[in-house]
């Protein structure tokens, strides 16, 4: 386990001993306060706003194998430590969602994580963005790597899980997720969260103005995330070590295994053994409160006493700290360290992290411009059923740009024809962005590496399936295959982070 931070040995006791209907009790006194601000307009602003979430981890800077992020890292500018000890996570502020605050997230994320390269190169670490690492750490296999843990004092600690208490109560308080997942070819068997760390995400977040609309702009949340997996799936590969044979069949590599591995993934081992499902599609909500009636009816895991410091969401600060385990692939969020910065944004959560910083950037304005566009018009696409928009989802997640996904056109047609759907999908994303206050060029220009991914088919997942593809040869084995893609990617990645697009890669 790390040695950052606080022990948590002491917290997780200290959590087992909470009782949990007493806490439930605090976290919806607590939201009946958030719902009577909600109602008084508190969580209401005058613009729109956008934000980022981004994962990395860290490689040898030559060997390209996985290692841990130095703790000293970690205080690098806009920063912090995620689940696992190899991962960083870079946090944007809030910029307007406007022409110059896209291209100030841009920026923002480029100045951050050059400076975080400079201090990881003295260190001999590589940064790298990718939905899913395939080359395990030098001195471990990466089943162990996942899987190993120590136990004290009645408790279950990740070997490689960040030293959070959160994250090490995920495996010793009393109700336990599942640390298992079953996937084509493989299956990953582990007592910790720690076999979620093999996946990285992007998370845009975007604020509108009242808390009011928050039903509206969920719900062309959940009616946009299939496509929009669909153009960036970026996880079709488990590390070789992880499949149940050594040499699997090709067809299981290039066809039958997930275009995005992150979403079974996450679903299999963050969701608890007993109770209801954390890690999923939500239901549509009719109003703000029952989106937040939703987080108190949660199913509570790691209960804690929080310590507050005079904050005003420290007002429902219990409630806050149920929301974080609250892992819907589409999850509003209330917060605001002062009554005037009170905010309610949809936190985006189904986007693996992406090949280049332009490619990330270009995911969050598409966003932007469905949720500006999508909630400001009649658009047929905010009537797609609910169980249609699901369905998309996990077909996106299984087959990427591939897959059978169902749309409503701007003309109210309804079609599985990718190349309208996609082009209807990006030009109201446009139409948004112009809403936004951007110039036709600009967002054209943003969105243009989206369009070409879905004119081409190169998304990120199917070029490494392509590069394995080409790899894979009577000399060659899955893991030399696997392996090759993933140094290929790494080097492209270095060449073209700040300033390129994936969808120019070649293969």
């Amino acid at each position: 386990m790390s040695t950052d931070g606080d022990d948590p040995v002491e917290q997780l006791r200290d959590s087992r001993a909470i009782d949990i209907e007493a806490f439930d009790a605090r976290v919806s006194e607590e939201a009946t306060v958030l719902k009577d601000h909600i109602e008084a307009g508190t969580f209401d602003n005058s613009q729109r706003a956008i934000g980022l979430e981004h994962e990395f981890y860290g490689v040898g800077e030559q060997s390209y194998q996985l290692r841990r992020v130095p703790s000293s890292l970690v205080s690098c500018l806009g920063f912090e430590r995620e689940m696992g000890l190899h991962m960083i996570e870079l946090n944007t502020g809030a910029q307007p969602c406007n022409a110059d605050g896209i291209d100030a997230l841009l920026s923002e994320s480029r100045s951050k994580l050059r400076a975080l390269q400079e201090r990881a190169g003295q260190e001999g670490v590589g940064i790298v963005s990718d939905g899913t690492w395939t080359i395990g750490p030098t001195h471990n296999t990466t089943e162990n790597y996942l899987t190993e843990a120590t136990r004290e004092k009645g408790l279950t600690l990740g070997i490689n899980v960040s030293n959070g208490f959160r994250y090490h109560g995920f495996a010793s308080g009393r109700r336990a997720l599942r640390g298992s997942v079953d996937l084509p070819g493989a299956t990953i068997e582990g007592e910790t969260p720690g076999p979620a760390t093999l996946t990285l995400s992007i998370q845009p977040h975007y604020q509108f103005r009242t808390a009011a609309a928050l039903p509206e702009h969920h719900g062309n949340a959940l009616r946009i995330a299939g496509p929009l997996l669909a153009l960036a799936a970026n996880s079709p590969f488990l590390p070789p070590g992880l499949y149940d044979e050594r040499n699997p069949d090709p067809q299981l590599l290039l066809s039958e295994g997930w275009a995005e591995h992150r979403i079974p993934i996450q679903e299999g081992v963050m969701n608890p053994e007993a109770g209801s499902t954390k890690v999923r599609f939500p239901a549509d909500i009719d109003t703000p409160a029952e989106a937040v009636d939703r987080i108190v009816e949660d199913y509570t895991i790691v209960p804690t006493d929080v310590e507050t410091n005079g904050r005003f969401d420290d007002a429902f600060a219990h409630f806050r700290h149920k929301h974080g385990t609250h892992w819907r692939w589409i999850r509003p969020v209330f917060e605001g360290g002062s009554e005037s910065a009170a905010n309610v944004r949809i936190e985006f959560r189904p986007l693996p992290a992406q090949p280049t910083l332009p490619d990330t950037v270009a995911l969050v304005a598409a966003f932007a411009g469905l949720m500006r566009a999508l909630s400001g018009t009649d658009h047929p696409a905010s009537d797609l059923a609910w169980g249609t928009a699901r369905d998309n989802f996990y077909a996106a997640a299984r087959d990427g740009i591939n897959a059978d996904l169902v749309w409503l056109t701007a003309d109210g047609e309804r079609t599985r024809d990718t190349s309208v759907l996609f082009a209807d999908l990006l030009d109201t994303a446009f139409d948004g962005l112009c809403q936004h206050g951007m110039c036709a060029g600009r967002a054209r220009t943003w969105l243009d590496p989206l369009r070409d991914r879905a004119d081409g088919g190169q998304t990120p997942a199917n070029w490494k399936r392509a590069v394995v593809a080409s790899n894979l040869t009577d000399s060659n084995a899955v893991r030399e295959a696997i392996h090759g893609m993933q140094r290929r990617y790494i080097e492209q990645q270095a060449e073209t982070l700040f300033t390129g697009h994936a969808v120019d890669w070649p293969i």
